[in-house]
């Protein structure tokens, strides 16, 4: 277990009350930054506002202390916002509590089985494509606040959303929309003005337009208007966990373990080039586990590592994971003593907020930038994967991608994978290569690339030949081997067995080698049929040849 030892330990070490100092800036400006974050997530998950804050302290102190990155910030996330929202409609608050609790115990359990590593089979365009996928749907789900509509029924799914906002446009409330319009002018140019960057835009836009909307009256809706605001700090509740609960929402517990093992652990590797550190992979799943566990049980929701605040932390200092804690401090004072004052928020600001959000997850740079360098075929699994995440859900995007996407890797290491009669040229190195003397009773075929099922059919049929006896298979670019393709080759032996033909295998490498042995065909061959090159390969060739004699 010396491997999954949290980074608050090593970083404690050798701390200094230099290193304390920058910490607690950071904790507090990335706290400020999380406010109206964590509120306007868990308004668009479909919970009350104090959820979010409540995830943001309890999930983000523990996941920072525990924790296998120095200065990943953690909280909720706009990737977990329609997951949660859907969760929350099917299953209520008890349902999501039951579902995040089984997806802290399903990552407990990822990083205690070192599965951290596994985060590199997941290709680079699905991670692009659900992304992108879930900026939408977020986009999506905050037209209605942003415009002011009066939606007549309450859709879940995102195209139901989109439907239901096309319908119900002509009730557009131009009061909403313009101080949506307000927030989202000083998002975005107030970061412009250099001297003014230190202090978060999102703040800003939440002042200006509460003031805006409380001091002219305007006929917005707020969020004291929709939802009852409790500053109440966050308590424990086991949710009733039956047989019927876990099995209804255990589709659910696997999609939020996946997505927050994803997401945490691209933070943290995104966090690790801007400090030049490296996370353990491991720990943090355990620690994302439980700061997910423990999350529901205080009335969370889900959390996991969030990159823009991730970065901003590093930004304002931040080097070890006391800034993180810090920040879950600095949260729970905001909560005790200025909750009430976050029902003046106009939902218009929180729907511009999340619209920003979104943009910046959306990766839209990087979704040009794959579909003008990569193959037609990966254009493909992003735009499907994309599609999915948007007209159905995650989990149908995750699955079809990865299966569309482990189709195209078959098929093009089939493609690679050749069996074909060796030139008998031996590599010199020097590019000159050198002439092998090969016996005229000797037929020598090379073989290339992984032999795999999808391969396997390219191990030709025996065609016997007058006058040679003795056939060599050169396998020395041979990495891997499975099961369809040694009976392939079973079948060779034998058709070569029929026709007087002995076969000698030539270089075989230790995967395949090992396929052989488990197998009996190496017992079956005969060891002293087993060359370790091919000069080998042809003495026991002439050997053979001898004794026929």
């Amino acid at each position: 277990m010396k491997d999954l030892t949290p980074q608050l330990f090593r970083s404690l070490k050798h701390y200094s009350r230099q290193d304390f100092v920058k910490d607690l800036t950071a904790g507090v400006i990335v706290a400020i930054i999380a406010l109206p974050l964590s509120i306007a997530l868990a308004l668009a998950s479909g919970v009350s506002p104090e959820q979010g804050l409540y995830t943001a302290i309890v999930a983000g102190f523990l996941i920072s202390a525990l924790g296998g990155s120095k200065v990943q910030i953690a909280g909720p996330t706009a990737a977990f916002a329609t997951i949660v929202a859907g969760i929350v409609a099917r299953n209520g608050m008890e349902g999501l509590a039951a579902a995040t609790i089984l997806a802290g115990l399903m990552l407990i359990l990822m990083g205690v089985l070192r599965l951290g590593s596994m985060i590199k089979f997941i290709p680079y365009t699905i991670t692009t494509g659900f992304t992108a996928g879930i900026a939408v749907t977020i986009v999506i789900g905050q037209l209605k606040d942003f415009f002011g509509l009066t939606f007549t029924r309450s859709p879940v799914e995102t195209m139901e959303k989109l439907e239901e906002v096309v319908r119900t446009f002509p009730t557009v409330n131009w009061a909403a929309a313009g101080v949506g319009c307000l927030a989202l002018a000083i998002l975005c140019l107030w970061p412009m003005v250099e001297p003014l960057q230190k202090i978060p835009s999102s703040l800003i836009a939440v002042l200006v337009t509460a003031g805006t909307v409380k001091l002219m009256a305007l006929p917005v809706n707020t969020i004291g208007e929709l939802y009852t605001i409790s500053s109440a700090l966050p308590r424990f509740h086991l949710p009733a966990l039956s047989y019927e609960t876990v099995a209804a929402v255990l589709p659910d517990a696997f999609t939020i373990a996946v997505l927050a093992a994803i997401e945490s652990l691209l933070s943290a590797v995104v966090a690790d080039e801007m400090i030049g550190a490296r996370h353990n992979s491991n720990m943090e799943l355990i620690a994302q586990g439980v700061g997910n566990a423990a999350s529901a049980l205080f009335g969370g929701i889900p959390a996991t590592g969030a990159i823009a605040r991730t970065a901003a932390n590093i930004k304002n200092g931040g080097r070890s994971p006391v800034a993180g804690m810090v920040h879950a401090g600095v949260l729970v004072l905001v909560l005790v003593l200025l909750m009430p004052y976050a029902a003046l928020i106009p939902m218009p600001c929180i729907a511009a907020i999340l619209f920003q959000v979104a943009y910046n997850m959306s990766g839209w740079r990087t979704v040009v930038k794959v579909v003008k360098r990569s193959p037609k075929s990966d254009v493909a699994v992003l735009a499907v994967t994309f599609l999915l995440t948007v007209v159905f859900d995650l989990v149908a995007a995750i699955v079809v991608g990865l299966s569309l996407a482990c189709l195209l890797f078959m098929k093009r290491m089939a493609d690679v994978a050749v069996v074909k009669e060796w030139e008998y040229v031996e590599d010199t190195g020097d590019g000159s290569g050198r002439l092998k003397p090969v016996p005229a009773y000797v037929m020598v075929y090379e073989i290339s690339g992984p032999m795999f099922f999808g391969a396997a059919d390219k191990i030709p049929h025996v065609e016997p030949a007058a006058g040679r006896h003795v056939l060599v298979l050169r396998m020395r670019s041979v990495p891997a081997m499975d099961i369809t393709a040694l009976n392939s080759l079973q079948r060779l032996c034998e058709e070569c067995r029929d026709a007087g033909i002995q076969v000698i295998f030539s270089h075989v490498n230790e995967q395949p080698l090992s396929v052989f042995q488990k197998s009996g065909l190496y017992g079956q061959v005969g060891a002293e049929n087993f060359a370790p090159n091919i000069d080998a390969a042809l003495a026991r060739a002439v050997e053979l040849n001898a004794s026929r004699v």
